[in-house]
């Protein structure tokens, strides 16, 4: 594993959950931290304790990944505020809950859009930037669940799938210029977004998460499921055939 010198890092989706954890440990090893997210109060706050009296690692940048149209402006704004960029994490998203019966076409509009289009937008400019540099890492953090078409929540799992592919192509176009784009795919994680549905089979902490995926973004182009059983428990649920599938309540 290559231990990379990340001096300057952008988390998008910083407000809470995966994304403030992933801030903190990234702060706490020297590394100047853009704070991204649409909840000013939070990040704010959040880059304040991450601070202290004397620091000045922690930057927060309220903007909202549904702004499309001047997303690749605010990236901009905020590499020139930060001071550089080395690595860029995509964590933002939305899993509300759907009931068994609903179909919600807003709600599923609003899931895409944080989860997929939100990261194409700001996720490209990361992938001129780091082509023009021939360095850099991109990681996009999606989802055991858009492995197959769960009964659960259909737009949950249709944009993590996308953002796997998304990122794949990615990876294939950057890979030659020496840029590495890794895709993260955990399973349960305690976080506020998670936390209606208690307690799920393997779920773990978010600064556990938070430490795996950093460790992930250290490896070259990879797609790294977190913690690693998922990579077994994915391989099997991928195997079973369809007609069957579809009666398992997963």
């Amino acid at each position: 594993m290559i231990q990379p010198d990340w001096k300057f890092a952008m988390v998008i989706g910083a407000s809470s959950g995966l994304g403030e954890q992933i801030a903190r440990k990234l702060a706490a090893t020297g590394c100047r931290v853009a704070l991204v997210a649409r909840r000013e109060d939070r990040i704010r706050r959040i880059a304040i304790d991450i601070n202290g009296p004397s620091l000045h690692l922690a930057i927060p940048f309220n903007f909202d990944v549904l702004d499309f149209e001047n997303a690749a402006t605010n990236f901009e704004h905020i590499i020139q505020d930060l001071g550089g960029l080395d690595i860029v994490f995509y964590v933002a998203g939305v899993m509300p809950m759907v009931g068994p019966t609903e179909y919600d076409i807003i709600k599923d509009k609003n899931i895409v859009d944080t989860n997929l289009i939100g990261a194409m937008a700001w996720l490209n400019p990361a992938a001129k930037r780091f082509e023009r540099a021939k360095a850099g890492t991109i990681v996009g953090v999606g989802s055991v669940a858009g492995d197959r078409g769960r009964r659960g929540n259909p737009a949950y799992g249709a944009s993590k799938a996308g953002l796997e592919c998304y990122l794949e192509s990615l990876r294939n176009r950057l890979a030659v210029q020496g840029v590495n784009v890794v895709t993260v795919k955990p399973g349960p994680v305690e976080t506020d977004m998670t936390a209606k549905r208690g307690k799920q089979p393997f779920m773990i902490s978010a600064q556990k998460a938070a430490s795996l995926i950093i460790d992930a973004a250290k490896r070259s182009n990879r797609t790294v499921y977190v913690p690693w059983r998922w990579w077994l428990i994915s391989r099997i649920i991928r195997m079973i055939p369809s007609f069957i599938f579809r009666r398992l309540n997963i």
